[in-house]
């Protein structure tokens, strides 16, 4: 007999969410074999697998398979228009969908006989017990997990119209003839380039710039880019009113001094997320929660409640799929064994999917001089890249940051067909402090991405375009 488990409660731990957070820390607690109860009410497995990464993802990369056969980078080859099928490529999106809800969430729910799973909308009543659907329930220890929404400003005129969000948009079965995206962020950016490439006139509408968090010099190649590839980016532009029309939306819009009015078939907001916890009273267990309504937690993942913990999007932590499962790992180890293990989010990847990828690690040139970091730049164009050279698609740069007097990489920003595939070398350069003159003299493949790393890691000392191939 197991001397810790209690029979004061019904189960050892209770989740509040279904989604990665949520399955990652009952996953955690059944292996420490402890009872489990999964609350959800609405769709298992949250919004990564229903409307979030999947979904997009994958019709990103149909998108992308459409321009790339309508635009060949080789004079050798003929392109040409490449019929599409909106409505099939939605059923085939949704087949996925449902294939992996499936595979990676009710059949996993089937395989741990110690996780129950309830359907129902949980409200708190103390520290200890929930409410779901008018049936109490109690645990030892509560996690919270019921990620975010998507935030719609108020704008004159929004509760008269129909508009998108991420979740919609990928739910339509016909392709906008016009679609406002409104937001300048990396949702806004993957749903403006997905739809202006399977066919959409595409405007995007941003108060200020887009990637304004980034800097400069991303902003600006993906703004360049982005509008070579036909779409309408509209920066500094604000919205104030919208009306319904019998064929879609009229928005009215302030650029500077100027008055804008234009219609589009759709209009969709991607002007940030917010976390969902509107309606779990939390009160009732005293949760504290900060000015944006995100479950503030220490570095264990605890809640300023002993018996409460929260992971993922409702925390104010950065809103990843795979830091959400991190943080849920890590409140069912401290919530079972004792707050043991502290939250390391020193060195997060991330990775915007538009083409090219925008991805990123460490501080920006930007973060580094607003916390007064003496730092080194060097930038590499990826004309510089022989693997880029011969895929005839020279498009963007690496941009590694040094802290000036060591050989320590402290940030790095990559503009890339597939630089996302660099960005683990980077990190695990950052985390484990291995010095830069190693990575430029360990050997990197030639004519892989990778070697532009070793290239941009050179650069900061040498002139590369001096060296011959594969010379160091």
């Amino acid at each position: 007999m197991d001397c810790c488990i209690t029979h004061e409660f019904d189960y050892d731990l209770a989740i509040v969410g279904s989604g990665s957070a949520a399955f990652a820390a009952a996953i955690k607690a059944s292996e420490l074999n402890k009872t489990v109860l999964m609350i959800e009410k609405s769709e298992l497995g949250g919004t990564c697998v229903n409307f979030g990464c999947v979904p997009s993802k994958t019709l990103i990369r149909a998108a992308e398979a459409k321009h790339k056969a309508e635009h060949f980078n080789f004079k050798g080859l003929s392109s040409g228009p490449a019929k599409l099928d909106f409505e099939m490529l939605i059923n085939e999106k949704q087949a996925l969908v449902e294939s992996l809800q499936k595979a990676k969430y009710q059949s996993v729910l089937e395989q741990y006989n110690k996780i129950s799973f309830m359907q129902g909308h949980a409200q708190f009543q103390d520290a200890n017990r929930l409410k779901v659907d008018g049936k109490i329930v109690s645990a030892e220890k509560i996690i919270i997990a019921t990620g975010s929404h998507a935030v719609i400003p108020p704008v004159e005129g929004i509760d008269k119209i129909s508009y998108l969000t991420s979740k919609e948009a990928f739910e339509l079965d016909v392709l906008p003839e016009t679609l406002a995206v409104v937001g300048g962020g990396y949702i806004a950016l993957e749903i403006a380039q997905m739809f202006s490439r399977l066919g959409s006139k595409v405007t995007i509408i941003q108060r200020s710039e887009i990637l304004f968090q980034e800097d400069d010099e991303v902003s600006k190649y993906m703004t360049d880019y982005l509008r070579s590839e036909g779409i309408e980016i509209l920066n500094h532009t604000s919205l104030v009113k919208v009306q319904a029309q019998p064929d879609g939306v009229k928005v009215l819009m302030h650029k500077h001094e100027e008055q804008i009015e234009k219609s589009f078939s759709k209009i969709l907001f991607a002007t940030g997320r917010k976390a969902n916890t509107n309606g779990l009273s939390l009160e009732s267990a005293g949760v504290q929660i900060d000015k944006n309504g995100n479950i503030l937690i220490n570095e264990y993942g605890q809640t300023n409640i002993a018996s409460i913990y929260a992971a993922g999007d409702v925390t104010p932590t950065p809103a990843l799929v795979y830091v959400a499962a991190y943080e849920g790992i890590l409140a069912a180890e401290n919530a079972i064994l004792g707050n043991r293990r502290k939250s390391d989010l020193n060195i997060v990847p991330w990775v915007i999917f538009t083409d090219p990828q925008v991805c990123g690690v460490g501080v920006s040139e930007a973060q580094a001089k607003a916390n007064n970091i003496e730092y080194d730049v060097s930038t590499l164009t990826l004309d510089n890249v022989p693997r880029s050279i011969a895929a005839r698609d020279t498009r963007g740069f690496i941009k590694l940051l040094r802290r000036t007097g060591t050989d320590q990489l402290i940030g790095a920003r990559i503009v890339a067909s597939e630089g996302s595939e660099l960005l683990m070398e980077l990190s695990l350069i950052m985390k484990y402090n291995i010095p830069l003159s190693e990575v430029g003299k360990t050997l990197h493949p030639y004519l892989t991405l990778s070697e532009g790393i070793k290239l941009a890691v050179q650069a900061f000392d040498k002139d590369v375009k001096s060296l011959s191939c594969c010379a160091s």
